[in-house]
């Protein structure tokens, strides 16, 4: 996961009605052809049937938690539903020499399109710049590059929204409750996703006057780490009325002390949506009560937005010939209302 680029505030936002982010672009691509009839307003005209071929290279980081599974997933499962597309992908590495040696192969076999999650975005810039300057555009993949020249088309999520969708659903939990405390189970701090995770969950919380923050720890997006830093916090905490845990990869850690602990008097909010999240809200039997996305399924839409660029098509639904230059993903809370709705969505 990663930080949402300078220009998300201006960015294209998507909400997530559909059952998910990459169901925004199911019907991504124009593929006309000479006996359709063009659109009354010149728009591009858009449709499934197989248009030109289309060779997309897909380079991400080592698959070494939940969400980065599931976007080697997303993104393998979507390319097959193509038959005019071809997927490239690499092994995945977390050492940037690595992955840009990867990303330099795909470059070198000439594929049409990249579709790009570097495991750091600043140290990969250089490379995506390369592919731009060799004429095969970029789609950037939620952790981005330091140059908007290295990408045609920024897609990711939005860290800022995670916290403020979960401080506005925390707080009309407790809106009715005098001097309700709430604390914060957080991810890596040297992250600036974490520290936009948290700048949301605060501004959200200065509408309720009645919530204060009292405690916040650390950890590291692992189970081990979710575990260790919730047993701190509850040891520290003798009572409090919220939980908004950053990850539900280390949140399965933390409802392991939750329940050592035999503390059930407060309400959990999890992030980015795992299966086993969405498990325990729709069994109702824990503290956790929702989840706020950061949907994996932004793989299966780079995809599309790659295939529309290999096929010089915008994108269904909007007006322009061409694809969008930034789109930010919403962050839907998932709760036991509509839980079912997001659950294929959901991570394991």
């Amino acid at each position: 996961m990663a930080r949402t680029p300078a220009t998300s505030r201006r960015a294209l936002l998507f909400g997530t009605a559909a059952v998910s982010a990459g169901a925004l672009l199911t019907a991504c691509t124009s593929n006309e052809t000479k006996d359709q009839e063009p659109a009354a307003d010149n728009a591009p005209v858009a449709d499934d049937k197989p248009g030109k071929q289309v060779t997309i290279g897909f380079a991400g980081p080592q698959a070494d938690h939940g969400w980065l599974n599931a976007i080697n997933d997303n993104a393998k499962s979507r390319a097959k539903k193509y038959s005019d597309v071809t997927l490239e992908i690499t092994e995945g590495s977390n050492d940037t020499a690595q992955q840009i040696g990867q990303i330099e192969t795909l470059i070198n076999k000439k594929v049409d399109v990249l579709v790009i999650l570097p495991a750091d975005g600043k140290a990969l810039t250089q490379v995506g710049l390369k592919a731009m300057r060799a004429g095969i555009p970029v789609i950037n993949l939620d952790r981005i590059f330091n140059s908007p020249q290295a990408y045609r088309c920024w897609i990711g999520g939005d860290n800022y929204g995670m916290g403020l969708n979960a401080g506005h659903y925390i707080g009309e939990q407790l809106k009715g409750k005098k001097n309700a405390k709430v604390v914060e189970l957080a991810g890596l701090d040297n992250l600036e996703l974490t520290q936009q995770r948290t700048k949301g969950f605060d501004d959200a919380l200065k509408n309720y006057p009645n919530i204060k923050k009292v405690a916040r720890q650390a950890a590291d997006f692992t189970v081990e780490s979710g575990q260790a830093k919730m047993a701190q916090l509850l040891q520290a905490q003798s009572n409090f009325d919220a939980l908004w845990n950053h990850d539900d990869d280390q949140g399965v850690g933390a409802l392991r002390a939750i329940d050592q602990a035999g503390r059930d008097d407060f309400l959990m909010v999890g992030g980015a949506g795992a299966k086993s999240a969405m498990d325990a809200i729709k069994a109702g039997n824990s503290v956790l009560k929702a989840t706020v996305l950061y949907p994996p399924t932004m793989a299966a839409s780079a995809i599309d937005l790659a295939r529309a660029l290999g096929q010089s098509k915008g994108v269904s639904g909007l007006a322009e010939f061409e694809i969008p230059s930034s789109l930010t993903l919403y962050s839907a809370v998932v709760t036991k209302d509509n839980v079912d709705q997001y659950l294929p969505t959901g991570f394991i």
